[in-house]
């Protein structure tokens, strides 16, 4: 079946989450993805777990399908050719070394430029490739908390929080996969490819959205409402006779429908409640009154009611009821695949629907060094020629566990 990126080969020097996010998307819509690490140092996430399956781990997996695995010391000048020579064939290359490692490999974008002017460079960083902090690390905490992000996040009389879930490698890993697009897109009009420069901070400080442009206008430091919604009431989390459901009013009809339901229909006549924004000056005095008739009935009950009337609700789900909920199930956002050391996994489904051209996983997570023969005889070498390079250890075929794999460094 060809797929959306069919004949895309990406080489992915990147590791962690943000990089790999990126590339397994790219694997997913049918790019051929060539992941790179050292025959010793790998890829971090291998070795975070548990939790894993037999020391396999499952972070690692959560990003890393669709993917041809090999190992190349940098360090060397045969690895570094192995590099230049899939950098010649391949039309993306994502990395995320820090700002200055490329150049100081020979691989900096001028000279992938004049090595492959087709060639898509994408850089994953902290900070990017310009401005005063351009030669710190970053990491998705640190991005949460220098954009912003974490002091709208919380409770109002609690710390700042961070998002449970890595959102600033996530949102990276998601603007790169844009960014890529795009600069194929381009390159079916210019011919060339061009230098993406992606960084968390950049990607974090947009999530903003509507806070921060409310702060760019107004100057005034928006407050953490927890689960609440600072320009819409009621759009909060509440009690219910046994457990807590999300109530989402995002305009007047809703709310009057809403105050029906819960035999409180005066509340939508109250000139303090009737309208979005007296209802904004007024949350304290609603809030009680609506929590009050809602421990009447079951959260299903409710939820039931609501939706039959269209108004915006939900419950709040554990993961065991996630996965067990019939839309997700519908949706295929459950996917299983083969595993060569640990038998069948269960992995996250896309949420790019295509009709033309679905998403598949193709390929399991590889195993360090997993293809690395292969590709190296797509690329010409003999078996001579790899077992001398196996002997001075610039690549590594064999397939290691995870609990005997270094950290890098």
């Amino acid at each position: 079946m060809t797929k959306a990126l069919s004949g895309i080969k990406v080489l992915d020097l990147s590791r962690v989450v943000a990089g790999p996010t990126c590339t397994s998307m790219l694997g997913d819509l049918g790019a051929d993805i060539i992941k790179v690490e050292g025959p010793e140092l790998v890829d971090e996430t291998r070795t975070w777990f548990p939790p894993d399956v037999e020391e396999i781990s499952l972070y690692f997996m959560a990003v890393n399908r669709n993917k041809r695995a090999i190992t190349v010391d940098l360090k060397t000048e045969k690895g570094i050719q192995i590099i230049k020579k899939l950098l010649k064939e391949a039309d993306v290359v994502v990395e995320n070394f820090k700002t200055g490692t490329m150049e100081r490999l020979g691989l900096g974008y001028e000279e992938l430029k004049a090595l492959n002017p087709k060639l898509i460079h994408c850089s994953i960083t902290g900070f990017g490739h310009t401005g005063p902090y351009k030669h710190l690390p970053g990491y998705d905490f640190i991005a949460q908390g220098m954009s912003g992000f974490m002091s709208v996040n919380g409770t109002p009389d609690g710390e700042p929080t961070k998002a449970g879930i890595a959102m600033a490698d996530l949102y990276t890993g998601l603007y790169a996969v844009i960014s890529i697009l795009a600069a194929l897109q381009a390159r079916n009009h210019t011919g060339r490819g061009q230098h993406c420069d992606i960084s968390l901070l950049d990607s974090m400080v947009s999530s903003l959205l509507n806070i921060g442009t409310g702060f760019l206008n107004t100057g005034n430091l928006p407050v953490r409402y927890g689960n609440q919604h600072p320009t819409l009431v009621p759009y909060q989390n509440f009690n219910t006779k046994d457990y807590e459901i999300i109530i989402a009013v995002g305009n007047d009809g809703q709310f009057e429908r809403l105050c029906s339901l819960l035999e409180v229909d005066e509340l939508s006549r109250d000139e303090r409640f009737a309208t979005a924004s007296a209802r904004i000056m007024n949350r304290e005095a609603l809030i009680p009154r609506i929590q009050e008739a809602l421990l009447t009935k079951t959260a299903d009950e409710w939820l039931t009611a609501f939706q039959e009337n269209n108004i915006p609700c939900g419950p709040i789900n554990t993961l065991d009821r996630v996965f067990e909920d019939k839309q997700v199930l519908e949706r295929q956002m459950i996917q299983e695949v083969e595993h060569p050391q640990v038998g069948m996994v269960k992995l996250l489904g896309s949420p790019l629907k295509l009709s033309d051209t679905p998403v598949t996983i193709e390929r399991h997570p590889p195993l360090h060094g997993e293809h690395t023969e292969e590709v190296l005889l797509e690329l010409g070498y003999d078996s001579q020629e790899i077992e001398s390079l196996m002997e001075e250890k610039v690549i590594n075929m064999k397939i290691a566990s995870s609990s005997s794999i270094p950290i890098n460094q």
